[in-house]
């Protein structure tokens, strides 16, 4: 079933902006989409209310808070535990070190985005953590060497 919300120009050039900028003013938005003030307060707030603007954040780089080791994880899950699925997204929604968690098909039935201070955080994360979870079968880890690309940034054409 197709979600999709009706947008019009209006709402992706206030959207690209946003994007790029979460922290503009509404009066500068206004100024760079050659609207009023108050049209443009009211569609950012029907885009929030719709849930397309989902929230606003800083981003924070990890290495200069002394967190040097992103990993993805695979997890594979036991088949008798697939029905518990909802109980394992709690609990990796759950772990501060679990920058992101995908449910996904294929081979492997979770994706997490790990962030740590060093390898031996991770092997810590693992033995600790990941491993005392019920019901899963494997963990693989993959060590990120370097980001090419990291950008939330969707394109709107």
């Amino acid at each position: 079933m197709d979600q999709s919300i009706k947008l019009d120009q209006l709402d992706l050039q206030i959207m690209e902006i946003l994007q790029k900028d979460g922290r503009i003013t509404n009066s500068k938005l206004a100024k760079m989409v050659g609207f009023s003030a108050p049209t443009v307060l009211e569609r950012v707030k029907k885009l929030e209310r719709s849930g397309v603007i989902q929230n606003y954040r800083a981003s924070l780089e990890p290495k200069l808070l002394g967190l040097n080791f992103l990993v993805y994880t695979g997890i594979e899950v036991e088949v008798s535990q697939l029905g518990n699925v909802k109980e394992l997204e709690h609990r990796f929604h759950s772990l501060p070190e679990v920058l992101a968690c995908y449910h996904i098909a294929g081979n492997l039935d979770f994706l997490l985005k790990v962030c740590v201070k060093n390898q031996e955080t991770y092997k810590d994360f693992v033995t600790e953590q990941l491993s005392k979870i019920k019901g899963i079968k494997s963990i693989q880890s993959w060590v990120v060497l370097s980001t090419i690309k990291d950008d939330h940034f969707i394109q709107l054409d």
